[in-house]
């Protein structure tokens, strides 16, 4: 099978110091892939270098098989008009109310005073559970969930192919991070979209993933299926999984499921 999004030898480094050491990852058309791995692996980076916020150092990003790594920026432009990003935290604009955050990529940013871009908007909100009424609030109004369920519609008003979600469920209650997986789950089938979501929660990793990839020492060292998260094999997942020490070194990635 054909990747959609294609990842090789992907390298970034700060101050000198590696981060990504050479990732390989590989998403497929219509597939849930969630990136696990313990916190400072370079997940967050990851992401940011698949949207070109970053630029790396070496490797290769193919969106159906066309190079991203080094490309122009109108390549740039027109690979992210694909993509769709739930950043951690929300990442509203505290100062535009709900409607034009929902709007935003639709607009390229422009104050543009139209009833269709609002119109627009609530109906997105409606897709994720919110009321008409909220279209016109401002993000510091809303609770934690409902600014994540904003920030969702945002990520999926333009109809996205890739969806990319940092950390969707950090500073929920279960109940809350329960159901936004379940919205992002709904959303992610309903676009017929791949997603690509990083976080260290495990009950939303056995909600959401179709397939699981850990990151440590700036590699993918293992992928596999949900349910081969609890199979013993390899000491970085077991220890991950099961918050106990590693008893033994895996060098080299393992393929399972």
């Amino acid at each position: 099978m054909t990747a959609r999004l294609q990842v090789r030898g992907l390298r970034k480094s700060f101050a000198g110091r590696p981060v990504l050491a050479g990732v390989d990852l590989d998403l497929h058309a219509r597939e849930s892939l969630v990136v696990i791995g313990a916190s400072g692996t370079g997940k967050s980076v990851l992401v940011k270098c698949l949207l070109g916020l970053l630029v790396p150092e070496g490797g290769s990003i193919r969106l159906d098989g066309q190079e991203l790594v080094g490309a122009d920026r109108r390549t740039w432009e027109a690979a992210r008009a694909r993509m769709g990003m739930l950043f951690q935290g929300g990442a509203l604009f505290d100062s535009l109310p709900v409607w034009r955050n929902v709007t935003f990529a639709l607009t390229a940013g422009r104050r543009i005073e139209t009833r269709a871009m609002r119109a627009r908007a609530i109906a997105e909100l409606a897709r994720v559970g919110l009321e008409p009424q909220v279209a016109d609030l401002r993000p510091a109004e809303l609770s934690g969930g409902m600014q994540k369920r904003v920030a969702l519609a945002r990520a999926i008003a333009a109809r996205p192919e890739i969806l990319f979600f940092d950390e969707p469920t950090t500073g929920l209650d279960p109940i809350l991070a329960d159901a936004i997986d379940r919205l992002i789950l709904d959303q992610v089938r309903a676009l017929g979209a791949s997603a690509l979501t990083i976080t260290h929660d495990l009950d939303s990793v056995r909600r959401i993933a179709d397939r699981v990839a850990m990151l440590a020492e700036g590699r993918v060292v293992w992928t596999g299926t949900v349910a081969a998260l609890d199979a013993p094999g390899h000491s970085l997942v077991e220890q991950f999984v099961r918050a106990r020490p590693v008893t033994r070194h895996d060098p080299s990635p393992v393929q399972r499921g």
